[in-house]
């Protein structure tokens, strides 16, 4: 398999979790995979597909990512294939004679052509070696993408009995993952669940106020680069992309409202990198695998905040940094509301308001808003400093609050714990509002006792005071405040508040740097190879090599065949067939600038900088351990599963970092046995290692010295080091 990764797709590594997951499908296993994008599901049945003799089938939901995916096998020479709407009966049957052939060993299709009596009878005709449910939340009705013919997709278990069945997704909370699991009738399925965390995202929220001007800047600080714009109504797509071409950008619309064909055509010219920028109705995007989109800009409020972790989740696919802004305001709240409230069904009612409460919520964080949406998804181990959201990458100062807060808590008592934060603001200004005169409570003692505070400010407060538990909204239309028990203590014992608030003078966050270390004007040179080359085959330049391929390349410069094989992403096929344009390209340049000189990016002062796949959190971990705790005491600690210990320093080990893990070793008969297996493997798989070892040795076992071998600097014992086994294909950091 190890092999398959790097001469079918240029990879030295698995990313974490894929090689179990692999090792369970050859074992014919039904899985049930989770795994944030990025992460590498596609490679969990495509690699697979390559060693099973039969036909591995792909349902798929969408037209464009069936294409995106077959083009990007084949330009890695495999033989791969779709049937659906866009093929004539001519055409399918060809397909169909190909598949019996052995020609093709993966065929993609929809659930709702899976399900028919024509194609099973097709299927009863050949090897079925493998079904692969990419997409598997649309099974669920609550899930954000429900798609009805995903529920009879069950019944493929009898048209292909002896097939084991994957079902992967990127985003599932814990109700979607058991109705998947229940409503496809997976057997005894192996669990494989990842973080949902994506480091190379930074994600904003921003007043809408005036929103065009801010969105301009954001659109010339990503100038040249793909983004998504998402818009609530079909019109405000065609208003805003009207308003942005009249500014300079390559912009277009695009909604369900406007003919297939020129939807598509909008869509191909954005993943050819003709248009830059498609402001869109949530239709666009769920079937674009497009990598090297930098900016998401949601200019309306998302409906769910688990349709908002998808829709910002398009951006930085390829793991480079990437932005995700957010704008909003009490108008788009209210309209959001109103649709809400036309719904006749009332559970469905309560559902979408409980749902689009979360995101008001998000909203309206004065913390770390990646935790919030880790957590909402189910993530158990999430720091509270992710250092990629706008809140904690905002310089902060703390202040007493205790006074404005007693204040804030009085006014909410006084006025009967009946009304909401605009109210309590008005109140405490002395603002003789309709609303405020009506009720009263100008003749109350807390009217006017916070004046001179902008009105701005004061809100930021309340939010505050109930971010710290001592305020709790119910809310809903029409959300009230109340005092909580937590806040009545506060008030009875006169304790003390400190908070933290955004320095005024400082500059806004900027989204973290592009990835260094390569020469930039090679680059674009090579770029250019690359998109001539795309046209030359009709396909997306992507499909030819992502960008992080390109800066590799661009890193290196390697000047033969040899050393472009070390390029990341760069398999047998690619060599074989484009090595020779990026060398061209590549010895022009040396001949005529010399030695390609990288540009380094200093990292921010005072932050430490995770390496891909490595967040806070993994830091933590390892400075606990390294400090020498051990894997209960971490886990009890940080209140996480000894699991996720062991996985946070697998990814540290992996990406680098020096760890101090002497002490969490098995004893020296049993270390030496495990490092001998790995010895005779040639490399740092677990499972062929324990498959010499035997049940007697865990995988927990594996995994810890395996920390050792990984990096030299994993274990403090020198001694030790002299010991590690000469591994003949020992592989390198994961791929991103």
């Amino acid at each position: 398999m190890l092999d398959l990764l790097k001469t079918r797709f240029g990879y030295d590594a698995f990313l974490p979790h894929q090689e179990e997951i692999i090792a369970a499908v050859m074992a014919g296993q039904d899985c049930f995979v989770l795994l944030p994008t990025g992460g590498g599901k596609s490679l969990c049945y495509q690699l697979p597909a390559l060693a099973l003799d039969g036909l591995t089938l792909v349902v798929s939901p969408l037209i464009a990512l069936m294409k995106d995916q077959v083009d990007g096998l084949r330009a890695n020479g495999i033989p791969a294939g779709f049937i659906n709407s866009t093929l004539t009966q001519s055409q399918i049957a060809q397909v169909q004679q190909r598949v019996r052939d052995g020609a093709i060993k993966l065929l993609y299709v929809a659930p709702e052509r899976a399900i028919t009596p024509d194609f099973q009878r097709f299927l009863d005709s050949i090897k079925v070696s493998l079904v692969a449910i990419d997409e598997a939340h649309c099974v669920s009705e609550w899930g954000h993408d429900f798609r009805p013919a995903y529920r009879e997709l069950a019944g493929m278990r009898q048209v292909c009995p002896n097939a084991p069945v994957i079902a992967l997704t990127a985003t599932a909370p814990q109700m979607v993952r058991e109705d998947i699991l229940s409503q496809l009738g997976l057997r005894q399925p192996r669990r494989f669940v990842s973080g949902f965390n994506r480091p190379n995202l930074t994600y904003a929220v921003t007043p809408k106020k005036n929103s065009l001007p801010a969105l301009v800047s954001l659109l010339e600080r990503h100038s040249g680069e793909s983004a998504i714009i998402y818009c609530l109504a079909r019109q405000s797509t065609e208003d805003l992309a009207g308003a942005l071409s009249r500014h300079g950008f390559q912009a277009e619309a695009y909604h369900a409202g406007m003919d297939a064909d020129l939807r598509r055509a909008v869509q191909d010219r954005f993943i050819r990198d003709q248009t830059q920028i498609v402001v869109a109705t949530i239709a666009f995007g769920m079937g674009i695998d497009k990598p090297d989109v930098r900016l998401v800009v949601h200019h309306d409020l998302p409906k769910s905040l688990e349709g908002y972790y998808q829709e910002s989740g398009r951006a930085g696919r390829d793991g480079l940094p990437a932005e995700c802004v957010l704008f909003y305001s009490y108008a788009d709240k209210a309209r959001q509301e109103y649709f809400v409230n036309q719904l006749e069904d009332t559970e469905e009612q309560q559902r979408a308001q409980q749902r689009l409460d979360q995101v008001i919520e998000l909203c309206n964080l004065r913390t770390c808003r990646r935790k919030f949406i880790l957590e909402y998804l189910g993530e158990e181990d999430v720091a509270d400093d992710c250092a990629g959201c706008d809140v904690c990458r905002s310089p902060r100062e703390e202040f007493d609050a205790t006074e404005i807060a007693q204040k804030i808590l009085s006014a909410v008592a006084r006025t009967g714990q009946r009304f909401g934060a605009a109210h309590i603001v008005n109140v405490l200004l002395g603002s003789a509002t309709k609303q405020v005169v009506k009720n009263g409570h100008d003749q109350l003692p807390v009217f006017g006792i916070a004046p001179g505070q902008p009105p701005e400010n004061l809100r930021d407060l309340v939010k505050d005071v109930s971010a710290q538990g001592l305020l709790e909204s119910t809310g809903g239309q029409y959300p009230t405040l109340s005092i909580t028990p937590r806040g009545r203590t506060f008030l009875k014992n006169r304790e003390t508040l400190t908070l933290a608030r955004p320095v005024s003078d400082a500059a806004p966050a900027q989204t973290a740097a592009t990835d260094s270390g390569f020469d930039p004007r090679l680059y674009q040179q090579l770029a250019q190879c690359r998109k001539q080359l795309a046209d030359a085959r009709n396909v997306p330049a992507y499909v030819i090599f992502g960008n992080r391929t390109l800066q590799d390349m661009a890193r290196r410069a390697p000047r033969n065949r040899v050393e472009f094989a070390r390029v990341h992403g760069f398999g047998q096929s690619k060599l074989h067939d484009l090595a020779q344009p990026f060398l061209a390209v590549i010895n022009d340049y040396v001949a005529q600038h010399g030695t390609p000189q990288p540009t380094e990016i200093p990292a921010a002062p005072d932050r430490p900088t995770p390496s891909r796949g490595v967040n806070m959190a993994a830091l933590e971990t390892g400075r606990l351990v390294s400090a020498g705790a051990s894997i209960e005491e971490v886990a009890e600690q940080r209140g996480i599963r000894p699991s996720t210990v062991l996985d946070h320093l697998d990814r540290l080990a992996q990406a680098g970092q020096s760890l101090q893990v002497e002490h969490l070793m098995p004893n020296p008969t049993r270390r030496q046995a495990i490092e001998k297996a790995f010895a005779a493997t040639g490399d740092l798989r677990l499972t062929p290692a324990r498959e010499i070892l035997g049940e007697e040795y865990s995988y927990d076992e594996l995994k810890l010295v395996r920390l050792a071998l990984y990096h030299p600097t994993t274990n403090s014992d020198s001694q030790q080091q002299t010991r590690q086994p000469n591994l003949t294909s020992k592989p390198g950091k994961p791929r991103p």
